[in-house]
């Protein structure tokens, strides 16, 4: 304890002497010790053409006794000595480095003021806790302050350090002159004191301990992650680490944020008005209160508390802050310049292959892909190997006269960033293939987080990239970057570079904000602001956090504003001796509100996960054992203590964080009107109207309460759907069968599939007998899709016939798999993360911003109106500001964000009912303003599965409920050639076959007695059919069901009509059109044929010969019963459907036809979308219907582009390629029994039932609470105007001032912006029917009539309010008259809510309790003095009661008038809107 007390006795010593004199640069040497190695700081370092002398530093320093070797850091300023401690100390190291400093004359000169602190430094920590110290030292001072009975230190100097200490402008002039360390402390220390000495409570110094607590967290945890991390950086390779950073100073200065403007302006306006007081009143304490009121310093303290906190989650995750300035500018960066290095792995892989004289087959390709693998060095591609006969090398190399050749196939195959190879077999040109850069993990994400952020520049001409992550710019890099990256300052940008070392360290010091990217063994940047590495995960998570600190800086510059409005009005609102105390209250609050704004907003960017990498590895082009040796597995799978160990390093495979209720109360807060209401209320509670902040309070929490209720049970019901959905999978351990969980599976588990089971990983195929699987839920195509384990070479996802995806549907054979991703590294996992982005904000969240921007100027100008006209009046400012403040609050609205949050629940809970799941109540109503439904074809609009529809008999074909005559002997065929019913049946084609001719009522025995099989040959994807021989009453009969091009060819004869004809030619070509017909038309396409075998013979291919062809049965993924009628009832609401598809085109339209989608429109394909820009894309949307063969990236540019357009976008779907546009559309909605998990995380809509109708019903739920919102609103926003009308003219008019006072506004809110409002925004749908529901919607709820609702409502209440005020000041006292106002201006509010909701029992109910409260408060004698009324004869109620029947009365009238004069316009397809008010 005694050393304890001693260093911090010394610490305020030992922190003023490492502290820069004034004018002078630093003396003190730092150092640090640590691993056996000491950073000791050097002198003259950082001057051009040190080498010498930092040569010769190490050498003296090798010299002595005990030190293992010694290494200069030029850029850090420090040398790096690695000593044993007993042989010798630091003292012995500082003696010999001062020793070579004197000898070059060294020895008096400082250390730069400008070079960062370093991360293990001392100083920092010791500064903050001297800071902390004063702070507790202010405390101690103003305990005892009182017991002095003197002001001991002047305010004035308390409020000119307050403005400086918060002027960004103002401090760097003090950092120009003295350094940031000494301007800090300084500033600290002084600011203590002062506001311990200075009167009133000491809040001020508490606020700035909490924000000293936060520094110091930061600092702790920049020193740990040093410690922690110094031993991996010192064992790199030098670089450049001995030579000084030479860069030219920044051409301009850094250009301000948010915050910086703020504080410019506000410094301006305090300094105007602290010049302004003292010369008009000669009073310094005016001037005083003015610097107080207006210094920014919640603007500050929100980017620094947002700093601090990232600062020290980035240490957490091993980012290595030698700079930690640059977080405080993240705010303002604008470009990021990304060097190509850093984006490679150095290694190279195969691209694109080419056949050197033809076009290869697939199969031929991947084999010569296994080949070239196997002779190309991924290190060094230009090498020229040579196995076995074929050789593999630059085609200048291997192939004569190839330079030329070389030249012309590189421009074929768009690999400027690659090496062209060709593949010789023997002499033979075989193939020429590109070998391109390996991009690294993550490298796709860090492009993304850099367009984030702004302008994404690509360093490296001459690398290729530019094209490939689509760079906004390429320049040079090198030598040549750290003057690109001046130009760019030049022109006014804020520059963000991320590289390795080999960018150079001139570079790094010459970005704003420097990113270094370290590898697994390369030199470290050490001129980068911010090391981090190995990997892009945190450099990723960098430039994700700029979003976040550019919201922090706009919303600390609106609490500041805030601040300064209720510093201001407090100020004012009590005797001139307490105006300063008052206004510190009030700016130290809003203080406090950005300091949390900033730390949760750090907490969100550490709270999201890492990107998951993404990793490159060709499995469906390698061999089984090769893709087996690269995992590390063997046939018989992997052992337990192998599958544990990979388990522990997974990734979480649930992508979606649980919501938490108090994180999702906190979350609801964040709305466009809590920063003014909470104003309101702490000026209300300052002004004495402790009620009215308690109202305003209890507002804002139920809403928070509310919301995230409804979010956390839709998170949990969600959360509940997953698990009843999860998968199991029979796993190989140890050659053992496991049956296991999805998420207890690793990458080289080998699992078995057979028919009916769900993918549970994404896998290489090794061994496949007959595999089909259904990939409709990852690609969209409905179609069956044939496996093998050969290894295949392809681009799409869609094309890799060895691989196994992640939920897909194995239909038939038996697979041998290995997996090589899981969760959310695999392809659906990937699906799920496309689209982090949200929709932009619109619907309710924009309104509220126009109100909230509406709203304060009204409520100032309100408040201030008032107040002017009292004074103008001679009345005192403390008997006005009251009042003012009161009519100031009345006049936001809020009752507002709980109006639309309750009517959100509400439809929320209605559409649970209906088996639609909400996860935030929002959705609600951005489901009201949807005007464009992306519906995707499989599973959606169709039922998901393949049905027969049609029945050829090879000419005509006929619907399954109609059969002709001669196309039941087809079908009877085809059912014989199928698995027997009573079977399990895996094979959805035979699926299909059996369901349908049970509904036509057709039977194998149909026309032949009886029918028994005797033989049966499987349908095999190899074979192409299915044969069954049975025995019927006229012998054995053969019957063959497969594709039209396998069982054709077999066919001799044609059966029709009970006769056989011979097959020929031309009879060949109508049967070829009618195959042709069919499968443009969208089906599926089999033929049906038999043949009589005269004696019993086992069935084997040969006896497939010969056959008579029957006809041809047409299967389809058929549309579901009721999507016609949905989709017709959308378009009468003026939704514009859309159907998206991985589908053949002529399929997608034939479903769109029988839907009656296409509607005028046309089909475009995915490489349609291919060719188009976004702004062509866009241009063509209005006349597309229909997307065909599109990915998930094109389903997500397709729905960007409808926003772009204006439109807002509902995205339905089920699977994982949906997952990324059902996330990004205003509105997504996923199908909760077969959707996949991708789908559902994705969604804001989850539909359980799996029906399209829920889906038109959770529309016409959102229309509905449009229209119920309109009235709550109206009334609402009416009444208010109203109020501020009424209260507002007599305050201005009548010699006494406003008849109401604040209590009596109060009462106001409290009886008619609660319960009234609340109960016309929950109540159900009353008269309307759901087609006049589906016409309600924004424009037609909340445009025109809204704003013409309100201006009628203010109007008449303010009008009869004023009516009876008149007659009732003409017969009674001034009392008696606000009274009848009172009772007149409440019940022509609850008489307009009457009208509104009248067959609602819950308004009834509602508007009876506040009536029955005003008639018992104005009544209660002491009650009604308390509120500044009198209770009331009956002729003053028959005059409030009757003015409130003629207001409600005019209000009616006038809005039938307005909406004739004044009508909505029409909806898109001509209607009018449904609905309206008053109900009738």
């Amino acid at each position: 304890m005694n050393k304890l007390l001693t260093a911090l006795g010394r610490l305020p010593v030992a922190t003023a002497r490492a502290l820069p004199v004034p004018g002078r640069s630093r003396m003190s040497r730092r150092s640090w010790v640590g691993n056996g190695r000491a950073h000791i700081e050097v002198r003259g370092l950082d001057r051009p053409g040190s080498e010498a002398f930092a040569k010769q530093v190490e050498e003296q320093l090798e010299r002595l006794h005990g030190v293992h070797w010694a290494e200069v850091n030029a850029v850090l300023g420090r040398v790096v000595v690695a000593f044993t401690g007993d042989r010798v100390d630091v003292d012995d190291l500082v003696d010999a480095i001062e020793d070579v400093e004197e000898a070059h004359e060294l020895h008096t000169a400082g250390f730069p003021k400008s070079r960062p602190e370093h991360p293990a430094d001392d100083e920092p920590l010791h500064r903050q806790l001297v800071a902390l110290g004063s702070d507790a030292l202010g405390l101690a001072l103003s305990t005892v302050r009182p017991v002095l009975r003197q002001r001991t230190f002047p305010s004035d100097v308390l409020s000119v350090l307050a403005l400086v200490d918060s002027t960004p402008r103002l401090r760097h002039a003090l950092y120009e002159r003295f350094g940031r360390a000494a301007t800090d402390l300084t500033l600290a220390v002084t600011h203590a004191i002062a506001s311990g000495l200075t009167p009133g409570p000491p809040v001020s110094v508490l606020t700035d301990a909490a924000y000293r607590a936060v520094l110091i967290s930061e600092i702790n945890a920049r020193r740990t992650v040093w410690q922690r991390r110094e031993p991996d950086l010192q064992s790199r390779p030098d670089g450049e680490r001995a030579e000084p950073v030479d860069v030219s100073r920044r051409p301009v200065p850094v250009p301000p944020g948010p915050i910086e403007r703020y504080a410019d302006r506000a410094s301006f306006i305090a300094l105007t008005a602290a010049a302004g007081a003292v010369a008009v009143t000669r009073d310094r304490g005016r001037a005083r209160t003015a610097l107080t009121v207006i210094a920014p310093r919640a603007a500050r303290l929100s980017r620094e508390v947002f700093a601090a906190r990232l600062g020290r989650a980035l240490c957490a995750r091993g980012v290595v802050p030698l700079d930690a300035t640059a977080l405080r500018r993240l705010d303002r960066l604008d470009t990021v310049v990304i060097d190509s290095r850093a984006l490679t792995t150095g290694r190279f892989a195969i691209g694109e292959l080419r056949g050197a004289e033809s076009e290869l087959s697939p199969e031929e390709e991947s084999s010569l892909r296994v080949r070239a693998g196997s002779l190309m060095d991924a290190r060094e591609p230009g090498a020229v190997r040579t196995i076995d006969d074929w050789t593999l090398g630059p085609l200048s190399k291997v192939v004569p006269g190839g330079q030329r050749l070389a030249r012309t196939v590189a421009d074929q195959l768009r690999a400027p960033d690659g090496v062209t190879l060709g593949l010789v077999h023997g002499d033979t040109l075989v193939a020429v293939l590109a070998a391109v850069p390996e991009l690294r993990p993550n490298a796709t994400d860090l492009v993304a987080a850099a367009r984030s952020v702004g302008t994404v520049i690509l360093a490296g001409v001459g690398s290729g990239l530019g094209a490939r992550i689509s760079a906004d710019a390429v320049v040079p890099a090198g030598t040549h970057l750290a003057s690109e990256i001046r130009k760019l300052q030049q022109q006014q940008r804020m520059v963000a570079l991320v590289a390795d070392a080999r960018a150079g360290n001139a570079a790094m010091a010459a970005a704003d904000c420097g990113v270094g990217v370290l590898d697994e063994t390369g030199p470290v940047p050490w001129a980068a602001d911010l090391l981090c590495g190995p990997g892009l995960a945190q450099a990723c998570r960098i430039l994700d956090a700029v979003t976040a600190a550019r919201t922090v800086a706009r919303r600390g510059a609106l609490i500041s504003l805030y601040g300064s409005v209720a510093a201001a009005l407090l100020a004012l609102s009590g005797p001139a001796a307490g105006q300063f105390g008052r206004a510190r209250i009030a700016g130290t609050a809003a203080a406090v509100v950005g300091m949390t704004v900033g730390a949760l907003a750090a907490r969100s960017v550490d709270e999201r996960p890492d990107p998951v990498p993404i990793d490159e590895t060709p499995w469906h082009a390698l061999a089984p054992e090769t893709a087996l040796r690269r995992l590390d597995s063997s046939p018989d799978g992997l052992t337990a203590e192998d599958a544990a160990a990979r388990l522990a390093e997974q990734p979480s495979l649930d992508g979606h964080r649980e919501e938490r209720f108090l994180r999702a109360t906190v979350d609801e807060l964040a709305n466009p009107l809590t920063p003014l209401l909470a104003t309101g209320a702490a000026m209300s509670a300052a002004t004495g109207s402790v009620t009215d902040a308690t109202l305003i309070g209890s507002v804002m929490g139920a809403n928070a309460l509310l919301g995230a209720a409804q979010r956390v049970s839709a998170d949990r019901a969600l959360r509940r759907l997953a698990r009843d959905t999860s998968l199991r999978a029979q796993v190989r351990r140890n050659g053992h069968e496991l049956d296991l969980a999805a998420d207890e599976i690793v990458p080289g588990d080998v699992i078995v599939l057979r028919a009916g089971d769900a993918v549970p990983a994404d896998c290489r195929i090794l061994e496949a007998a007959n595999v089909e699987v259904d990939e409709s839920t990852l690609t969209g195509e409905s179609q069956l899709v044939t496996k093998t384990a050969m290894p295949l070479a392809a681009a799409s996802v869609a094309e890799r016939r060895s691989m196994l995806y992640e939920g897909t549907i194995v239909a038939a054979g038996e697979a041998t798999c290995v997996v090589v991703a899981t969760g959310p590294r695999s392809e659906m996992g990937r699906s799920g993360r496309a689209a982090e982005t949200g929709p932009p904000t619109r619907g309710v969240q924009a309104r509220l911003m126009r109100l909230t921007g509406a709203s304060v100027p009204i409520a100032l100008g309100s408040g201030a109106a008032l107040i002017a006209g009292g004074l103008l009046r001679g009345r005192p400012l403390s008997t006005t500001l009251g009042t003012a403040v009161s009519l100031a609050v009345a006049a936001v609205p809020e009752g507002l964000p709980l109006v639309a949050t309750v009517g959100q629940i509400a439809a929320a809970r209605r559409l649970s009912q209906r088996r639609a799941l909400v996860r935030d109540p929002s959705t609600t109503e951005a489901l009201g303003r949807v005007d464009v439904l992306c519906f995707d074809k499989t599973g959606t609009l169709t039922e998901g599965r393949v049905r027969l529809q049609q029945v050829s008999d090879g000419l005509r074909a006929a619907p399954v409920d109609q059969l002709s005559p001669t196309a039941r002997p087809v079908l009877a065929a085809g059912l014989r050639a199928s698995p027997a019913a009573r079977d399990e049946v895996p094979h959805p084609t035979d699926r299909a076959v059996i369901t349908g001719a049970e509904e036509a009522g057709v039977t194998p025995a149909d026309g032949l007695g009886h029918w028994r099989v005797v033989g049966d040959m499987p349908f095999e994807p190899a074979r192409g059919y299915h044969a069954a021989l049975g025995a019927t009453s006229r012998g054995l009969l053969l019957s063959v069901k497969g594709a039209p091009e396998t069982v054709l060819p077999a066919c001799t004869g044609w059966r029709r009509n009970g006769r056989v004809e011979r097959l020929d030619s031309r009879a060949v070509a109508s049967i070829e059109t009618e195959v042709d017909r069919l499968a443009r038309q969208g089906y599926r396409v089999l033929a049906v044929a038999q043949r009589p075998v005269a004696a019993r013979r086992q069935i084997r291919p040969e006896l497939v010969a010969d056959l008579e062809f029957l006809g041809l049965l047409g299967l389809a993924d058929s549309a579901r019963p009721e999507a016609a009628a949905a989709v017709a009832g959308l378009r009468r609401a003026g939704v514009k459907v859309i159907m998206l598809t991985g589908d053949h085109p002529t399929t997608a339209e034939a479903i769109a036809a029988e839907l009656d989608i296409v509607n005028g429109g046309r089909v475009m394909t995915g490489s349609e979308i291919d060719e188009l820009d976004d702004g062509k894309l866009a241009e063509v949307l209005p006349e597309v219907s229909v997307f065909a063969r599109v990915t998930p990236t094109h389903k997500v540019r397709i729905v960007q582009a409808l926003q772009t357009e204006g439109h807002t976008v509902a995205m339905t779907g089920d699977g994982a390629n949906d997952a990324a546009a059902i996330r990004l559309a205003d509105v997504g909605i996923a199908l909760g029994q077969r959707g996949t998990d991708a789908a559902r995380e994705s969604a804001d809509l989850i539909v359980t039932d799996d029906r399209i109708e829920t889906i038109i019903h959770a529309v016409v739920e959102g229309r509905a609470m449009w229209a119920s919102v309109r009235d709550a609103v109206s009334v609402l926003v009416g009444g208010n105007l109203g109020e501020i009308g009424f209260a507002l003219g007599t305050g201005l008019l009548a010699p006494a001032g406003s008849p109401l006072n604040a209590r009596q506004l109060l009462l106001v809110n409290l009886l008619t912006d609660l319960l009234p409002s609340l109960a016309l925004s929950v109540r159900e749908p009353s008269k309307q029917t759901p087609e006049d529901l589906l016409h309600e919607g924004p424009e037609a709820s909340l445009g025109r009539s809204l704003t013409r609702d309100v201006a009628v409502r203010a109007l008449a209440t303010a009008g009869a309010t004023t009516g009876a005020w008149l007659i009732g000041r003409g017969t009674g006292t001034r009392t008696r008259a606000s009274t009848v106002a009172l009772v007149a201006l409440v019940g022509t509010q609850l008489g307009q809510t009457l009208v509104a909701g009248w067959r609602s029992p819950l308004v009834v109910g509602a508007s009876a309790v506040s009536a029955a409260a005003l008639g018992a408060i104005v009544q209660t004698p002491g009650v009604s003095q308390f509120f500044g009324c009198r209770p009331m004869g009956p002729i003053a109620w028959t005059t409030g009661l009757w003015a409130s029947g003629i207001g409600t009365a005019a209000a009616m009238v006038a809005s039938r008038l307005a909406g004739r004069v004044w009508p909505e316009p029409g909806q898109p397809d001509g209607s009018e809107p449904g609905g309206g008010t008053p109900e009738q």
